[in-house]
């Protein structure tokens, strides 16, 4: 079944209360997915500080940081936090060679997520729990998403919560089942795309971090994904840039989106959405089946 909800301000002045909106959010989509949870924020300085990178890993060692930092010429310090199932480094250095160095040093360990202005928590559990280990409350920033999972795809772990993001900022959740995703998987594979695990949600998201790589935008990535992906599914996509919403034809999973002149809120039930600022003056509907919905800062 699993649960969507995702938050994308427009106004700064909104920034504070990330957390305690979309914790309040989380709320509604509980009951849609008890096995687990994961949440990708943006903007928060204090978890991805300016001018660094930061990389969420799972089955991190102990001594990693030094060992990576022993990796990166040049790189004073590599900080680490430990999150429930999730490790957090970040450095001042871009993500792609941060990552690196954790593949170098720790092949072990799996990245589920690098960007500049990104962090990413994935565990398994109840997802109100979850919510207090990765101190959403106190998340400040311009934009996150969460999701619930009710596990039909492949085990219940951290590898398999969602989001996945395999590009640098790119987040997807995803609520449904992608037919296709076997041959669409090994035409990836077959363009040298690597794959962490069964999901078929992380073929959603190689196929658009690729999409996104040769210069697609993200309007344009979820349209080609949604002419090639069969089956049923409502998907939101973020980015360091922006926000999307995806549908395919027959619309059979649930998503309301809410419009307003200070945000962008999606989710699987309108009850996640009650509580929002101003929420009586939005523009609240159903995205149409077929159809992407995007917006950028």
């Amino acid at each position: 079944m699993c649960g969507i909800i995702g938050l994308h301000l427009r106004d700064p002045v909104l920034y504070e209360r990330l957390g305690p909106l979309m914790a309040e959010m989380l709320q509604g989509i509980v009951v849609r997915g008890p096995d687990s949870a994961g949440v990708a924020i943006y903007g928060d300085k204090s978890r991805c500080p300016a001018g660094q990178a930061a990389v969420s890993l799972l089955n991190a060692p102990e001594g990693l940081a030094d060992a990576v930092a022993r990796e990166l010429p040049g790189v004073e310090e590599v900080h680490t936090e430990l999150v429930g199932e999730t490790t957090v480094l970040t450095a001042a250095t871009s993500p792609e060679l941060l990552s690196a160095a954790v593949a170098a040093v720790s092949p072990e360990s799996r990245v589920v997520g690098m960007g500049e202005d990104m962090v990413i928590y994935k565990g398994i559990g109840n997802p109100n729990e979850l919510a207090r280990t990765y101190r959403l409350q106190e998340a400040r920033g311009w934009q996150g998403i969460a999701h619930t999972r009710m596990a039909t795809e492949s085990a219940i772990n951290a590898e398999g919560c969602h989001p996945f993001s395999v590009g640098v900022g790119v987040s997807l959740v995803h609520n449904g089942s992608f037919s296709n995703y076997a041959s669409i998987r090994r035409e990836l594979e077959a363009e040298g795309i690597t794959f962490d695990s069964h999901n078929d949600t992380e073929v959603g998201a190689r196929f658009v971090a690729s999409r996104l790589a040769k210069g697609d935008d993200l309007s344009t990535a979820l349209t080609a994904l949604r002419k090639k992906f069969d089956g049923f599914y409502t998907l939101l996509v973020t980015t360091e840039k922006g926000f999307a919403v995806a549908r395919d034809e027959f619309a059979c999973k649930p998503a309301i989106i809410a419009e307003h002149p200070r945000w962008v809120a999606m989710a699987s039930e309108f009850q996640a959405l009650a509580m929002l600022p101003g929420i009586d003056e939005a523009h609240v509907f159903e995205p149409l089946p077929g159809r992407v919905y995007a917006w950028s800062r």
